[in-house]
């Protein structure tokens, strides 16, 4: 039986800060405009009570987030060999998984979430504070968990570097930065193209996660055909470069990656990525929005 080294050296800093930080920023502002929604409803209906009610359903998923992602990261740091590879293999399938149904779930909803948000507070208000509490959680949560799944995943060749977390920290830092200066109307983005390229990258980033997970289960003897390369450029691919840090440290590319491997990189990305970039049809009946919310921001999908 061969034996696969399921990782090289962590990639640079400057690699590890920019990629964590990128996908920080991505969806730490769709976290951001979730809540600004919710924000704004409340103000515009008088009911600037119930705010307190939201920020307790924010904390509690934000705590909930810190929970999984350092029960997953303890969980893969306290245990070594063959153990540690399944935990890290599996944990990159449910990371690709659930990174993959996000993405694109948001491709899709995008357009509507804002008034599926302020009808849903709505609801929430009429029966009580637990309730609106309970939906900025939820709200709040799924845009989370997909965040600490995604940088446990993205993280796992990063050979025990913390360097990913602080870029993560950084990117959501700017994304609150940005989110409170649309709130005040000091700055517009186009959100459809924003979406559009970085759900594009995070494709991308989640195949490599895929890949990773599939070398590392080789590794573990959960699958077969560790032995088996589809190509090995090592001779001629240095991953001290520049290019070579940016591909292996964001993409998690390897110039020595088994066929099974290569596979499923290719196979994620002819099915997911035609899905994700296909146009989205206009919804024949949408509500006509009420002119007293037209200055709530709105997300808006690419026809």
């Amino acid at each position: 039986m061969s034996v696969l080294a399921a990782g090289a050296d962590a990639p640079s800093i400057a690699t590890q800060l920019f990629g964590s930080g990128l996908i920080g920023v991505r969806e730490g502002l769709e976290t951001g405009i979730v809540v600004m929604i919710l924000v704004a409803f409340l103000v515009k209906s008088e009911r600037r009570d119930a705010l307190k009610w939201v920020w307790t359903g924010v904390a509690a998923a934000i705590a909930m987030v810190i929970a999984i992602f350092a029960g997953i990261h303890f969980g893969t740091s306290t245990v070594t060999g063959l153990a540690a590879e399944l935990i890290s293999g599996l944990a990159s399938l449910v990371a690709a998984a659930i990174v993959t149904a996000m993405v694109l779930w948001m491709r899709t909803a995008a357009a509507s979430i804002s008034g599926h948000l302020r009808a849903g507070l709505d609801r929430a208000l009429a029966v009580g504070p637990v309730a609106v509490a309970a939906m900025a959680f939820f709200a709040v949560g799924r845009e989370g968990v997909e965040t600490a799944l995604l940088l446990v995943g993205y993280a796992e060749n990063a050979a025990g570097s913390t360097w990913p977390l602080v870029g993560l920290l950084l990117g959501i830092a700017v994304a609150a930065v940005l989110t409170v200066l649309l709130y005040v109307g000091a700055v517009r983005i186009d959100f459809a193209r924003f979406f559009r390229y970085t759900g594009a990258f995070l494709v991308v980033v989640a195949a490599g996660i895929l890949a990773y997970g599939v070398r590392a289960l080789q590794i573990a003897g959960w699958l077969p055909g560790g032995s088996t390369l589809a190509f090995d450029i090592s001779s001629v691919f240095d991953t001290s470069t520049w290019y070579g840090t940016v591909l292996q440290g964001i993409f998690n590319f390897r110039p020595d990656p088994t066929l099974l491997q290569a596979v499923a990189w290719v196979a994620y990305l002819v099915i997911v990525m035609p899905l994700f970039l296909r146009p989205v049809k206009a919804k024949t009946a949408a509500p006509q929005p009420d002119p007293a919310d037209s200055d709530d921001p709105e997300l808006e999908t690419s026809r």
